[in-house]
């Protein structure tokens, strides 16, 4: 017993002298991971400096490939490039390919957004030119590229080129919407309907409606909700345009796992067309009997008066059915064009967009706009860039609609074009 407790004093002694080793073990591993982190940062903060460095050399020495002869613009200081360059040396090839439109376009945008956009110089520094606000923002909508890439082309601020692209794109909306994309009157709607006849061979008809998702970088709290059946991150854009492929109606914006049907009852389209507000009243004769305007949807819409869809593939249809699905299947094409179109134009909506999620509506609407625009002042469109277009990156969803959900008297108006075009055949 008297052993035992002589022995207790340096079995604590022991004790002690492992855990404080323990514990210098463990502190050395810690300082040990600090400094190698440490290391890492320090290390990718030198790559990013490169990187950085390597984009700016990179940008003064991009070239046009435009035109027919090479102008060097490397040695040109970017605060002056574009009053030396663009302003003086661009040519019309230039002017389409950097800013999707001809220069006359440019300075008529410029002229009509001069009301929310000018600014007045300071006694600390001169205003940013109207002219060259714009063209940052028409820069990066065509483009897409980061902001820091247009900062060292144009010689100003990361955060002055995202106040202009906010600005401009919120002064196209308020500005140049009321010109070119508004609800059509009832005029209108009659010239509508006789273009869409003439153009598509789709009577009584004033527009084609459908959706397209957009990628975007989903804010990471609702990233459910912008995770489409596709299995990518994107906002869906509702558009209907008329036989030339101009939009009238627009709604940007939704999460993109929200279905067309739904996206469609939810926005203005379907409250005013199912009060009457596409046609005349009284509605125009048609076959015999009064028929009110419609539109041309697929089968991820349900079935109106007013929204015609084709009838569901099957064995079982009859030839005038089919003939019916093949005229609005043709005519829909319309805005399958226009999407493709407006895509190619406007790169932002093609590739992922990296804006703030509450700038990327209006940035969609002002690129409708643009659209209309260009199409209206008969800006040429260059095919090539349809090739930079990849359905393989981004596959659009499909949705379908239940049978169940249509409108039965909606019926008798899809029969009534089926005789139509039975006739026409005859």
């Amino acid at each position: 017993m008297a052993g035992e407790e002589a022995l207790q004093p340096a079995m604590f002694m022991l004790l002690y002298m492992l855990m404080k080793r323990r514990s210098d073990i463990n502190n050395a591993n810690v300082q040990r991971r600090n400094e190698i982190q440490r290391r890492v940062r320090h290390r990718q903060y030198f790559f990013q400096r490169q990187r950085r460095i390597l984009m700016m050399l990179i940008a003064r020495s991009s070239r046009c490939t435009c035109c027919c002869r090479t102008r060097a613009w490397t040695n040109i200081q970017s605060t002056d490039w574009w009053e030396r360059v663009v302003m003086n040396e661009f040519e019309p090839c230039d002017w389409l390919e950097k800013f999707r439109m001809s220069k006359d376009t440019f300075f008529f945008i410029c002229n009509k957004l001069k009301p929310k956009l000018a600014r007045q110089d300071t006694h600390f520094r001169p205003a940013l030119p109207l002219e060259k606000r714009v063209a940052v923002a028409l820069w990066r909508l065509a483009t897409n590229v980061e902001y820091r890439t247009i900062s060292v082309l144009f010689g100003v601020g990361r955060s002055t080129v995202c106040k202009c692209v906010r600005d401009v794109c919120h002064a196209i909306v308020s500005l140049l919407k009321p010109l070119y994309l508004q609800e059509p009157s009832e005029h209108e709607f009659e010239d509508m309907a006789r273009l869409f006849n003439n153009r598509w061979g789709f009577p009584h008809c004033v527009g084609a409606v459908d959706s397209l998702h957009l990628s975007i970088i989903a804010p990471p709290q609702y990233t459910v909700d912008y995770w489409n059946s596709k299995c990518w991150h994107s906002v869906v854009l509702q558009g209907v345009v008329n036989g030339l492929g101009q939009f009238w109606d627009v709604c940007a914006g939704m999460p993109g796992s929200t279905e067309d049907v739904t996206i469609l009852q939810n926005s203005t389209l379907w409250g005013t067309s199912s009060e009457g507000g596409l046609s005349p009243e009284p509605p125009k004769q048609f076959m015999g009997r009064p028929l009110k305007y419609f539109l041309l949807g697929d089968a991820a819409y349900p079935l109106q008066s007013w929204l015609l869809k084709p009838y569901p593939e099957s064995s079982d249809l009859t030839p005038r059915q089919l003939k019916f699905n093949y005229r609005l299947n043709r005519a829909r094409s319309v805005i399958e064009n226009a999407f493709l179109r407006l895509k190619a134009r406007w790169q932002c909506l093609h590739k992922r967009n990296d804006c703030s999620l509450d700038l990327v509506p209006t940035m969609i609407l002002a690129c409708c706009i643009l659209h209309n625009m260009c199409e209206v002042h008969s800006d040429t469109f260059n095919e090539e860039w349809l090739e930079a277009i990849s359905q393989a990156d981004f596959p659009q969803p499909c949705d379908i609609v239940p049978e169940n959900t249509d409108d039965p008297e909606a019926e008798e108006v899809r029969s009534l074009l089926c005789d139509y075009f039975q006739q026409q055949q005859e």
